[in-house]
């Protein structure tokens, strides 16, 4: 499992093309989160909107990972931004397009996939809207595709974590 300077390391790069990293997040309670557009499970947005809306102010951020890993993603990353930003009103940070499994796989995911879900099943990404909360101090907790981002488990965890 990697360290949280480690995971803030890496290099990520905007949906609009801007240098990034986790560390540009510091001290935050952070929901990483792979989407996908033409997913069927694209109404979490809304919801992931409106978490970003009640606990941003208090130290919260969801950040999006589009992937066309299941092939339901848009073809470029300015039909992304436009389709989050018109359909669902997206405010948080979203990020370019990036692979979730197998060798192509982005740094950031290689290193998120070795977290076990509560079950303790760790590896692949199943689907889009898999999630990844972080709290400030480095503990991970994963979430498959079908937990909604405001399911109990995930709030308390996110809740829990928020600074006081």
């Amino acid at each position: 499992m990697s360290s949280l300077s480690e995971l803030q390391s890496i290099p990520l790069t905007t949906l609009h093309g801007k240098a990034s990293s986790l560390a540009d997040y510091e001290g935050k309670v952070l929901l990483i989160v792979n989407v996908a557009s033409r997913c069927g499970l694209a109404p979490q947005y809304e919801t992931l909107e409106r978490m970003q809306k009640e606990y941003g102010e208090r130290g919260f951020t969801v950040l999006g990972f589009p992937s066309n890993q299941f092939l339901q993603e848009l073809g470029s990353d300015d039909a992304i931004a436009e389709y989050c930003s018109a359909t669902w009103g997206v405010t948080f940070p979203m990020f370019e397009k990036v692979r979730l499994n197998g060798r192509g796989a982005h740094p950031l995911y290689k290193e998120l996939t070795k977290t076990p879900t509560d079950e303790g099943k760790a590896g692949r990404i199943t689907w889009n809207f898999e999630k990844f909360v972080i709290a400030p101090g480095g503990e991970i907790r994963r979430f498959r595709p079908k937990t909604l981002p405001d399911a109990p488990e995930v709030i308390e965890f996110i809740e829990a974590s928020l600074p006081a």
